[in-house]
């Protein structure tokens, strides 16, 4: 009986103890990641908790997190175990943001002025798109091919959300999952980034910002940081030190998660290359951009007005809204909601080199600028865009370029067949085939 004891409680000791070393660092994160899931979801989409916790949260670990809701005070908490509680706060404007106990919820903020809508026919309104029918696309084909992009019953392969397919301006096909619709908010995730390089487009295009010096970062004019450039930290070709594995704790969960100033933890970190030699993904980047962007206004609700005066109303995106950290900069690496219309209409003012309804908000130089690889990317990366230079999806056209989010966010921007698919849901493209789906899609059109 107590060898039978002592193995028992061995066994519970080690089994603590593989707690302790591999899940117990990560609860701070599960928690922060579901609090933050929770709120976002439920606030800005109005889903219900459970089909939150069913689709968004269904992620390794994220079972763990026990989720709760209050509406009076708009706000989601989130638990592992009655253990490492966090709770994200939803503010009109802003959307949710991921907070911690030092976060004064009382202190009043400012929110972005918004564009009214637009009346007319999508894209340039916000009116329902106009059926069109064109003599070269096979629609037989095309709805089989948006059909193949979605599950049968309850499967869990393909997990697409939404899917639509923009011809010429017009919606030629257009799908949902259960539950969503054309009204329905999508997390970009990363997708995001593309907006925040459009923004500094903008500014070029306004003649207010030069990437081509070095960023205006004040701590670094006196170390070997000075010579990084705007253009660099766009490119994902500074050389900073950045690590960004989801799988694990890193830079860039902990930035996410953890982190009051988002663009701050790029910022401090020490250069591990010599800029435009080394290409290397970083979320921590884009909102350091964004901290930069921050930087070109001479107050707080300048900088969150321009976002959207001047780029996101201006093409009418009106469903967007981009989420802020703590200090209450916009989190542009990774937390733009739209609907996926929206999400097309950006990819729209892509595809027609920066004009939109005659009005020209990007230079066309700026869009070329996008879509350029960058020498070290292996021709897969530009401004902030993925390219498709390097053949990564090889049955879909080499001109495509793309925003790119977790999961299987796609806007596909394809000049050469005047064409814009994005593709929304929960799978990336290690499970869903991203080159079957722009193959079928762009086959149809003669």
């Amino acid at each position: 009986m107590k060898r039978i004891l002592l193995f028992l409680i061995l066994t519970i000791a080690l089994i603590l103890t593989y707690f302790g070393w591999t899940t117990y660092p990560k609860l701070d994160l599960i928690s922060g990641f579901s609090a933050k899931s929770v709120a976002s979801g439920h606030f800005i989409d109005h889903r219900p908790l459970e089909l939150i916790e069913a689709q968004d949260n269904d992620i390794d670990l994220l079972d763990l997190a026990t989720n709760a809701i209050d509406e009076t005070k708009k706000q989601a908490t989130a638990s592992v175990y009655g253990i490492k509680k966090r709770k994200a706060i939803y503010r009109h404007g802003l959307g949710a943001t991921l907070i911690n106990d030092n976060f004064d919820t009382s202190k009043p903020y400012l929110i972005p002025k918004r564009l009214k809508s637009k009346p007319g026919l999508y894209p340039y309104g916000n009116q329902k798109p106009q059926d069109t029918l064109f003599d070269n696309i096979d629609y037989q084909k095309l709805n089989v091919a948006v059909d193949n992009a979605f599950d049968i019953g309850n499967r869990k392969e393909k997990r697409s959300r939404a899917v639509v397919v923009i011809y010429k301006d017009k919606i030629v096909a257009e799908k949902y999952a259960h539950g969503f619709n054309e009204k329905s908010k999508i997390l970009g995730w990363s997708m995001t980034k593309s907006i925040t390089s459009a923004v500094f487009g903008v500014l070029v295009q306004q003649g207010k910002f030069d990437i081509y010096k070095p960023a205006p970062i004040p701590e670094w004019k006196k170390d070997d940081r000075k010579n990084i450039t705007t253009n660099d930290l766009l490119h994902m070709n500074s050389g900073l030190e950045w690590v960004e594995n989801y799988s694990t704790i890193c830079d860039a969960t902990q930035m996410l998660f953890q982190a009051e100033d988002m663009g701050k933890v790029q910022m401090d970190k020490a250069i591990a290359y010599k800029p435009n030699t080394h290409w290397n993904y970083s979320s921590g980047t884009t909102n350091l951009l964004s901290k930069i962007l921050r930087s070109q206004f001479k107050n707080h609700q300048d900088y969150l007005d321009f976002w959207y005066m001047n780029l996101i109303d201006k093409i009418g995106m009106h469903s967007m809204i981009i989420e802020t950290d703590m200090v209450g900069n916009y989190v542009g690496s990774s937390y733009g909601w739209a609907t996926t219309r929206d999400w097309g209409k950006f990819g729209l003012l892509y595809l027609h080199k920066g004009n939109w309804n005659g009005e020209q908000i990007l230079s066309p130089s700026w869009v070329q600028y996008s879509a350029t690889p960058t020498a070290t990317s292996n021709k897969g990366y530009g401004a902030q865009f993925w390219l498709n230079a390097g053949g990564k999806f090889p049955d879909a056209p080499k001109d495509l370029f793309y925003c790119s989010g977790f999961q299987g966010q796609m806007i596909a921007i394809i000049p050469s067949k005047k064409m814009v698919i994005v593709r929304m849901g929960l799978m990336g493209d290690k499970a869903f085939d991203f080159n079957m789906f722009l193959k079928e899609i762009v086959e149809t059109i003669h």
